[in-house]
């Protein structure tokens, strides 16, 4: 079971997933386990540095990195705050690009449930209005899902002369 390959992309020995490889660019920014593990309690509600640091278990000159590195990637942004009789300091907000990653960290819980849980699954994600559960799946634009022999990889129709640094793969 494989995606279909399409166009010059068929022959494989022809060409290669480069730097260029969107999946590789976005592991550069969130492939640690620290990152991952601090977007998660973004999206949970932490803010605060401390907070951070002690609800993900990690040191504080690791969370001060991976904060400061997910800041300059664009996923979260800082923002003062002061309370009376203490310096300034920042919390940490998730911005439009960080809060657009949600689905892939829902896709990754849904499969450390399905596949690493032996208990099930110790948190359900559900709709706030509904209590309805959420899931992530691969779908067309119509709705329809489709697995992975159902899928075909092509390239990009948008000249790359007018596309934006987007990288492929």
């Amino acid at each position: 079971m494989a995606m279909k390959l399409q166009g010059p992309l068929a022959d494989r020995s022809k060409w290669d997933a480069d730097e260029r490889c969107s999946i590789s660019r976005a592991m550069g920014v969130v492939g640690t386990r620290s990152a991952m593990l601090l977007l998660r309690e973004a999206y949970y509600g932490t803010t605060r540095f401390d907070d951070f640091a002690h609800r993900v278990g990690i040191t504080d000159a690791v969370a001060s990195a991976r904060l400061k590195e997910l800041v300059e990637a664009g996923l979260l942004t800082k923002s003062p705050y002061r309370e009376p009789g203490q310096r300034t300091r920042y919390e940490y907000v998730l911005t439009d690009m960080g809060r657009d990653l949600l689905p892939a960290v829902v896709a990754l819980m849904q499969w450390g449930d399905k596949y690493l849980q032996r208990d099930g699954a110790p948190l359900q994600v559900v709709d706030d209005a509904t209590g309805a559960p959420v899931s992530v799946r691969v779908r067309t634009d119509a709705g329809d899902d489709v697995d992975l022999d159902g899928l075909r990889l092509r390239v990009n129709a948008v000249p790359a002369a007018t596309a934006p640094d987007a990288p492929t793969g």
